[in-house]
């Protein structure tokens, strides 16, 4: 344990020291560029930058020096579908955003924001004369589009997002001015902003200009009809949704430093982004953001074509499939550090927000009703908790020297949230424990030594397991022994991401793993799917997590300890008083504790990512959050080839 801490003492201390990373403010008169773009001006393709950029840009300060524009930044992704890696770098610039190295929420693209009426009401000023990458004005017109004609469409929106709601009732959005909209909600939303800073903040961002001509508001139903039959589609909604796509469609305009110029969609194929010449961010220095010309994704078939092109040179950033989703650190780290001057790369080191390595999560919503009845069973979860050996699979694993300790699903001890009981109940590896709960089910054993249901059929157990997460593949493997031994006969089914996810928002699963996001710092509030069916993310219990997303018109209803958490976790999102949220915070996850919902195995080893020797402004370390994604909340905009 005393590894993992100091690991993350020592990531709050980097935060601390690269409080550089924030904006200040700056008032500056004239304004330099990119060379490619000065040459676009040159030849009157494009106007000056001081008339792309707003009147009041973002200014961001570089933690080290004023980089150098110019270059090709290559990285990978696994397979077409796999945009959650290209959003990990170029998304995440909402109206506000988190600061790192601050904890605190900051503007963004909103040139300031307010809380008013006891958090019912937040009041956000837009940076005037910001423009989307076509050149477009962006103003509130764009959000009330958002609102009206996306959000309040049930053909677009079927279920307005959780995230938008507070006590079953959604945001209403207001226009004050071009530049001034007001959310506004029934009841105080002490959440909404580190909502609003995540991920899907960037939801709200629509270009009305563009997307206005695939909108039966906005254009005449033969003409657009006939754009739905000449895109292939049958109804408008989807040639919409497609359309809106900033992955695929390089014709929508962006508002990102970065803008799909070429949408390669096959293996071995390329994503290609180009700065965007109206971006709205600027160096400390006047220099428009961002210094990197281009970044080129190419598209691979697996974790290993990945791993090899970073080991020989061939990428200039692997962040993400090396070791820190679901990669084999231990396997891979000296050979990363074996190969880093042949293949000319640095090793960045990453701490994960994650509170465990490998989370199991039995489907207490399983379609067979004598398998839902073992599973709800408490005694049955502890029983299989019981018969894992973490101490061994620590050791196998090789993360006893990575700092790994024995772990439950629940907020680490850096966390505020931090609750000892959730962390370390029933770690302990006693067999002989979980066979005698096992006998007391009425598990009996049958001649081959395995156990039978109730109704005399045999028990099998399938641990559902993504193909990228070859760590968690490994792991599964030896809980798979485990299990086995206390005569629970298991299988592990390694299948296809898209397929995973079918099958767990369907509630067809036996058991599904995944990380414990929601571990670190203020994230377990944000993202407790491990502490009561909070989303589809919640492995355990799907369609109790759909009945509460859908206020009950889908979805299975839950148990009342169920129940009791989402009242909690409602009022938790409604007061603006920290103090309180602590508290109601520790009712939730005593229930978890009592519930034990989820089977944790480690908290996550030490991880690494990669980056080219010559890119300047890197942190020298950084915090894997799922939630605030990274690299983009280190300004990436910043990064430079020297």
């Amino acid at each position: 344990m005393k590894k993992y801490l100091v690991g993350l003492i020592v990531l709050s201390l980097v935060f601390s020291a690269f409080a550089g990373f924030g904006s200040i403010s700056f008032a500056q008169k004239k304004y330099n560029e990119a060379p490619m773009l000065a040459e676009l001006v040159k030849q009157g393709k494009l106007p000056p930058v001081n008339q792309r950029l707003p009147e009041q840009p973002l200014v961001l300060k570089p933690p080290e020096k004023i980089g150098k524009y110019g270059g090709t930044l290559r990285t990978a992704m696994l397979g077409p579908s796999d945009t959650y890696s290209i959003l990990q770098l170029i998304g995440n610039d909402s109206l506000v955003r988190l600061d790192p190295y601050r904890n605190k929420i900051v503007p963004n693209l909103a040139l300031s924001f307010k809380e008013e009426d006891k958090g019912k009401v937040f009041v956000f000023r837009l940076r005037k004369g910001t423009k989307w990458s076509d050149g477009s004005p962006f103003n509130a017109d764009d959000i009330m589009f958002w609102y009206n004609d996306v959000l309040l469409n049930k053909e677009l929106t079927p279920t307005i997002p959780v995230w938008l709601t507070i006590g079953g009732k959604p945001v209403k959005v207001v226009k004050v001015d071009d530049y001034t909209v007001r959310f506004e909600f029934e009841q105080p939303y002490g959440m909404f902003l580190m909502r609003l800073a995540q991920a899907q903040g960037d939801s709200i961002l629509i270009p009305k200009n563009y997307m206005k001509q695939f909108h039966p508001k906005y254009t005449p139903k033969e003409k657009l009809d006939e754009l739905v039959k000449k895109e292939g589609f049958q109804q408008w909604y989807q040639l919409f949704m497609s359309k809106n796509d900033i992955y695929l469609n390089p014709e929508r305009p962006t508002l990102f430093a970065w803008k799909v110029v070429t949408a390669g969609q096959t293996l071995g194929a390329n994503m290609v982004y180009e700065r965007n010449p109206y971006y709205w961010k600027v160096d400390s220095a006047g220099n428009q953001l961002p210094y990197i010309d281009k970044v080129v994704y190419s598209i691979e078939e697996n974790v290993e074509v990945i791993t090899m092109k970073a080991l020989s040179g061939q990428l200039d950033m692997e962040h993400r499939y090396a070791s820190v989703s679901g990669g084999s650190p231990v396997q891979n780290y000296p050979l990363f550090m074996e190969n880093k001057e042949k293949g000319g790369y640095k090793i960045v080191r990453i701490i994960s927000t994650r509170s465990n390595s490998a989370a199991y999560g039995f489907n207490l919503n399983h379609k067979d009703p004598v398998v839902r009845k073992i599973y709800n069973d408490k005694r049955f979860r502890i029983a299989m908790s019981l018969a894992i050996n973490r101490e061994e699979i620590i050791k196998l694993m090789g993360y006893d020297k990575l700092g790994s300790v024995p772990y439950q699903c629940a907020p680490l001890p850096n966390s505020p949230y931090y609750h000892e009981r959730l962390a370390k109940q029933y770690l302990e590896y006693d067999p002989e424990k979980a066979n005698q709960l096992l006998d007391e089910i009425g598990l009996k054993r049958g001649p081959d030594g395995f156990r039978l249901r109730p109704d005399g059929k045999p028990l099998l157990v399938t641990i559902e397991v993504i193909a990228p997460h070859t760590a968690r593949i490994d792991i599964s493997q030896l809980v798979k022994k485990y299990w086995n031994d206390v005569g629970v006969k298991t299988e592990v089914r390694v299948i296809e991401r898209s397929l995973f996810y079918t099958r767990k928002a369907a509630g067809e699963h036996d058991v599904a793993t995944w990380g414990a996001d929601g571990g670190s710092g203020i994230e377990p509030i944000l993202e407790p799917r491990w502490y009561f069916p909070y989303s589809q993310e919640s492995l355990f219990g799907t369609l109790w997590a759909l009945w509460y997303m859908t206020g009950g018109k889908s979805g299975e209803e839950p148990p009342k300890e169920v129940k009791r958490q989402f009242a909690l976790y409602d009022k938790i999102l409604s007061t603006t008083n920290e103090s309180q949220r602590k508290l109601l915070f520790k009712q939730l996850l005593d229930i978890a504790a009592d519930q034990f919902w989820g089977i944790g195995i480690c908290t996550e080893p030490f991880m690494f990512a990669t980056f080219r020797k010559n890119i300047g402004n890197l942190p020298q370390e950084m915090a894997a959050s799922w939630l605030y994604l990274y690299p983009a909340i280190y300004n990436p905009t910043l990064f430079f080839f020297e």
